[in-house]
């Protein structure tokens, strides 16, 4: 049979044919729809923490929710104060050590009282439950080793973790604070298109990548250093009072890119 497309044939372009344009390749839209796939995480575990700029809440309001209030403060705080108060109070300049096993069983105990509390209430339980994992791990680390400073691993991995991906979002251009901020003004990436978004949402990232870096260069000396007493004094204050502020500069940013429309 002949090979010649008939009149009412649609010509279909050779895979391998490259005078295709690039947007036409079967690999070009993995990139973006990996990307709003991860944009719609983190756009909706925003929105879970009340942080949708869609909504124009003031930024006092949603400083607030994102710490998750007088509740979310006490159960991210009062494990790692009662671990310290308990440790320093137990110190034996001898030994060079606190009672290890009574501070980490009243702070990952003062965890599982929280996780219980909400889940008797019904409430979202989520971040407690988080919480109570993450203690649990660090104390079991910290028992296995004998050495309290090792309760303090797991935060390094963490923040490790956290601050390597916003580098490394910001510098390939794809940050995360703008795939998630697109999502939930749901523009997708098309915020890719404005060079001042790009800017921002660059900036904001390599910030949020500074927060985390920061904490691992204060306290990894003192980790090294075997200062128990220091590590937890630094981990309540390099906590809560540099991430309120990073979130209200975050969301005022971001509330300038997107400005409300007066109704």
């Amino acid at each position: 049979m002949s090979d010649t497309p008939r009149p009412g044939d649609a010509a279909e372009p050779s895979p391998r044919d490259p005078a295709r344009a690039p947007e036409e390749t079967d690999a070009a839209p993995l990139a973006p729809s990996a990307s709003e796939a991860l944009g719609a995480a983190l756009g909706g575990a925003a929105r879970r923490a009340g942080l949708d700029p869609a909504e124009g809440k003031s930024t006092g309001h949603v400083v607030w929710a994102a710490m998750g209030g007088w509740r979310g403060i006490l159960e991210s705080v009062l494990p790692g104060l009662v671990f310290l108060v308990t440790w320093t109070a137990t110190y034996d300049p001898e030994a060079r050590s606190g009672n290890l096993v009574l501070s980490l069983a009243l702070s990952v105990g003062l965890a599982a009282v929280f996780t219980l509390v909400r889940l008797a209430q019904r409430q979202s339980a989520n971040a407690a439950i988080g919480g109570l994992i993450a203690a649990a791990a660090a104390a079991a680390l910290s028992l296995w080793t004998g050495r309290g400073e090792d309760s303090f691993v797991p935060g390094f991995l963490t923040n490790t973790l956290y601050g390597t991906a916003f580098l490394v979002s910001a510098v390939i251009g794809w940050p995360l604070i703008g795939l998630a901020v697109g999502f939930l003004m749901g523009e997708g990436t098309a915020w890719r298109a404005d060079k001042r978004k790009r800017r921002v949402f660059f900036w904001l990232s390599i910030a949020w990548a500074g927060l985390f870096a920061a904490r691992l260069i204060v306290q990894l000396p003192f980790y090294f250093a075997g200062d128990v007493t220091a590590l937890g004094t630094l981990k309540l204050v390099m906590g809560l009072p540099l991430f309120a502020p990073l979130v209200a500069v975050t969301w005022l940013a971001v509330r300038a890119l997107y400005p409300r429309t007066p109704k």
